[in-house]
């Protein structure tokens, strides 16, 4: 998939968003997309999903199964969670059976399957994500465009969301995504694109954050000088640490009478 000379301005006479960008999406690729507020992402975002046409320029290779999970997911639809997806999946070219069957395993890991039935105007802004995010990944897309889709989440679901994302980029899919967190599969990202003044200039790879520990424990009163403290609640304290310190922060925990509940990344 190949982007070349493209550009794109909202209205014959309006300023252009995006001007004279080119690259390639080979198959089997993630990319990242960065850039700050109201510099163009979601405009690139669009016209890489094939929403929006450029007003210049030319976009070759799009994949015949492209999914789009937008900023704003529109839940005000008169559908139930599972309705919508079987809706969703039929006319990506599933027939009824499987994209009722596809619902259902998608809902179920991204935690939602209690909500199937629930009408999409009744369900909670993290549930209604869920469902933006299973109907992209319903068909098996050969382009997944992602504009900060793990945003609303509850951490169970951002980690399949990494998870689903890594799996359509081994069967040779193309994903492209925003997100405002930095750590968002840090290291894994084939390219970096950087969106500034209307313009897309590849970026250098983010360095890869050093790996953090979470820490649960209970008991103690004297909270350890490292690490950030994230709850004391019902003495219980939950604290996050960098991996190549823990050993130090767990010994003090343990020497000042706390009990250790749990260490996971």
């Amino acid at each position: 998939m190949r982007f070349e000379g493209v550009g794109r301005r909202y209205g014959p006479r309006g300023p252009w968003v995006l001007r004279g960008v080119g690259f390639a999406l080979p198959a089997g690729t993630l990319v990242r997309i960065g850039g700050g507020n109201g510099s163009g992402k979601s405009t690139l975002l669009r016209l890489v999903a094939g929403i929006d046409a450029p007003g210049e320029g030319r976009i070759t290779g799009r994949p015949a199964r492209t999914a789009y999970v937008p900023e704003r997911f529109p839940a005000a639809l008169p559908l139930t969670a599972a309705g919508y997806l079987v809706h969703l999946g039929r006319i990506q070219g599933l027939d009824r059976r499987t994209a009722r069957a596809r619902a259902g395993e998608w809902l179920e890991r991204f935690g939602a399957a209690g909500y199937r039935d629930t009408p999409l105007a009744e369900l909670s802004k993290g549930t209604s994500q869920k469902v933006a995010v299973a109907q992209a990944l319903l068909a098996e897309p050969g382009l997944l465009v992602l504009d900060e889709a793990w945003t609303g989440l509850d951490a169970a679901a951002r980690t399949e969301l990494d998870r689903a994302v890594r799996e359509r980029v081994a069967a040779g899919a193309r994903v492209v995504f925003v997100d405002h967190d930095p750590r968002r599969l840090a290291g894994e990202p084939d390219a970096a694109y950087e969106v500034t003044q209307g313009r897309v200039r590849r970026a250098e790879p983010a360095p890869v954050p050093p790996p953090r520990l979470r820490i649960t424990a209970s008991g103690g009163t004297e909270l350890p000088a490292d690490g950030t403290v994230e709850d004391t609640r019902d003495g219980r304290l939950t604290l996050t640490v960098a991996a190549e310190h823990s050993d130090k922060v767990l010994r003090t925990l343990l020497d000042t009478g706390w009990h250790i509940e749990g260490v996971r990344p």
